[in-house]
C-alpha cells in the first residue's frame, strides 16, 4: 500500500485543530476528515471518528499495524509542515458543538 496524495487544509479559529487532511491509497481509494491536532505533548495525526450515543468517539478507520501507522503519519505531518511553511490558503473555522463551520 502506498500513499499517492495529501491533501492538507490548515485550519485558524481553534487553538488545538491545525488542520483538515485527506489522503488517497495506491490512486484509487480516499480517507477523508482526517486531523492534525496540537496536543499537550506536541501534533499527532487523528483519524476520522464517530461520536457514539454515549459521547465517546470511535474511529471510522484506523491502521491496523505499528509501521503503518507511522507511514500515514509521517505523510500527513510532512505535506502539513510543507503547507504551512509555504503560507498557503487557510480555512477559518467556527465550532459549533462538536461540530465545525468552514469558510474560506
Amino acid at each position: 500500500m502506498n500513499i499517492t496524495e495529501v491533501k492538507v487544509l490548515p485550519v485558524d479559529g481553534d487553538e488545538r485543530l491545525k488542520a483538515f487532511v485527506s489522503i488517497k491509497l495506491d490512486g484509487c481509494f480516499v480517507i477523508r476528515d482526517m486531523k492534525v491536532i496540537k496536543g499537550n505533548t506536541g501534533y499527532f495525526v487523528a483519524m476520522p471518528a464517530k461520536k457514539m450515543k454515549d459521547g465517546t468517539y470511535r474511529d471510522l478507520v484506523h491502521p491496523l499495524d505499528t509501521p503503518t501507522r507511522q507511514m500515514v503519519e509521517n505523510s500527513v505531518m510532512s505535506e502539513y509542515q510543507r503547507v504551512v511553511a509555504e503560507g498557503g490558503e487557510r480555512a477559518n473555522i467556527h465550532s459549533m458543538g462538536d461540530k465545525f463551520m468552514i469558510s474560506m
